[in-house]
């Protein structure tokens, strides 16, 4: 690591620590040459493979952006959505792999999302799976019932 006041090649750790969750690590560091310190963070890139074949890093603040869309209107914070952002995120990174197909980030967004708010969810996965028709969302609506009575405790 090069020294950003001195330019020396060579520093030194003196103290690495997990951050943002432990997605990062900062490291605190010293110059011999100049005797100053500074910090860096690494992070690992996930990338994300899209349909067209382009790859892009992943950004959280990409799928809240998406997410947003679909809950506008909708009683959803702000607060919630950086939840739903996080989890998708812990999800992706979670499979261990440095390359995730867009439509993996998809699908991790939609059972969070069905748990947010389910107006939401139907926007989403309407766009998200290309709904054609007034029949492709009544069977999403049914599935959505049927895990909603099945979820109700007996004696309800």
């Amino acid at each position: 690591m090069r020294c950003p006041f001195c330019q020396n090649q060579d520093t030194r750790v003196i103290d690495s620590r997990a951050a943002e969750e432990g997605a990062a690590i900062r490291r605190r560091r010293s110059c011999p040459a100049c005797e100053r310190r500074f910090t860096t963070q690494e992070t690992v890139l996930l990338m994300v493979a899209k349909r067209s074949g382009v790859t892009e890093p992943f950004s959280r603040s990409k799928i809240i952006a998406g997410v947003r869309r679909a809950c506008q209107g909708r009683p959803v914070t702000e607060d919630a959505l950086a939840v739903l952002g996080q989890r998708v995120e812990e999800a992706v990174r979670g499979r261990g792999a440095a390359e995730v197909p867009a439509h993996e980030i998809g699908l991790a967004i939609l059972g969070p999302l069905r748990e947010l708010d389910e107006v939401a969810y139907l926007r989403f996965a309407s766009v998200y799976r290309s709904f054609e028709s007034v029949e492709d969302f009544e069977h999403e609506i049914a599935g959505l019932r049927a895990d909603r009575i099945a979820s109700r405790e007996p004696g309800e």
